[in-house]
């Protein structure tokens, strides 16, 4: 009997003790639970969507240069003045050399030369193209070497289609690269392994958008660059189709840039260029250089780092910016 009640006499010290402790924190009542709110939560709605650009390059600004270079009428000398200018923008030698053979044939004698450029410009880039996605599972291929920031592109994209109200899945093949033998071991799966299976679980579970991420790939490796041919090759008998593949050029690299992309274009069927990072110390030329000696039309330009920085290309919107006068 005594040993109950000294159980019992614990005990209600012991609550005693715990309610003046939450008193001193503020904590006197435990409220119930809050209702369930009676009206039906809704999302908020998407943000409005960005409009198209030219890029944010920094190197633009070449109207009131060549304003000044036309301004005495043109001679020999004004074309080679107008090469080497198209060179520093980096606009490439054979673009660039092309470019002023077209804009001497086409320029009127007194004509403006902003004009005739413009026109030129345009007449290189070609129309804009939209995505390509149909009903189906559409897959997008991604490639290109490390550090041109193309899983930042991944996820910019995969935020823009999902804004869009589609359902997006990305797949990592990236098996294929330093450290793969310890990750081969532990996953038991090739690359192409795993877009095929990445492809079987998109289709099970209603995926609009598989984003294929195939790592970094050094263009100047060719076991790598066959290993991209080869997850393209095992998509396509996954029953998917490669709607589109994304070359993800660092826009900074300038020349160096259209070197990786003709080895990209010899290994895989690209259908558009990703320019990211146009915001650093870019040149425009490097868009007019793609699309000249590649025949690979930019699609989208990274104009900084936020999540909605990744902009369809305007060809319009660039060229006005390459030939603004500041």
């Amino acid at each position: 009997m005594f040993a109950l009640l000294a159980v019992l006499l614990v005990i209600a010290g012991t609550m005693r003790i715990v309610r003046r402790r939450r008193a001193g924190l503020g904590h006197g009542r435990v409220f119930p639970a809050a209702p369930e709110h009676p009206a039906p939560q809704r999302h908020g709605e998407a943000p409005p969507e960005a409009s198209p650009s030219g890029g944010a390059f920094r190197g633009g600004g070449l109207g009131s240069t060549l304003k000044g270079l036309f301004h005495g009428g043109a001679t020999e000398a004004t074309w080679h003045e107008l090469e080497e200018l198209l060179l520093k923008a980096d606009v490439g030698p054979k673009a660039a050399s092309d470019m002023v053979h077209r804009v001497r044939a086409d320029h009127p004698t007194g004509g403006d030369v902003i004009d005739t450029v413009r026109t030129e410009i345009l007449s290189i880039l070609g129309p804009d193209r939209p995505l390509t996605l149909d009903g189906r599972l559409s897959v997008i291929l991604v490639v290109g070497v490390n550090g041109s920031g193309k899983t930042t592109t991944i996820g910019k994209l995969a935020k823009r289609l999902v804004s869009e109200g589609r359902v997006v899945s990305v797949a990592a093949a990236d098996t294929f690269r330093a450290a793969a033998g310890e990750q081969l071991a532990i996953r038991g799966a090739a690359p192409g392994a795993v877009a095929f299976d990445a492809v079987k679980a998109s289709e099970a579970r209603g995926v609009d958008v598989l984003i294929v991420d195939t790592a970094g790939r050094l263009h100047t490796k060719q076991p790598l660059m066959d290993e991209l041919s080869k997850i393209a090759r095992v998509i396509e008998k996954a029953g998917a189709a490669v709607v589109e593949t994304f070359l993800v050029l660092d826009a900074q690299t300038g020349q160096n840039g259209i070197a990786q992309a003709r080895a990209f274009t010899d290994a895989v069927t690209i259908t558009g260029v990703v320019l990211t990072k146009t915001d650093g110390s870019a040149k425009g030329g490097i868009v007019l250089a793609v699309r000249e000696e590649l025949g690979v039309p930019v699609r989208f330009v990274g104009v900084g780092e936020r999540p909605n920085d990744l902009r369809p290309f305007d060809a319009g919107v660039f060229a006005d910016r390459l030939l603004s006068s500041g």
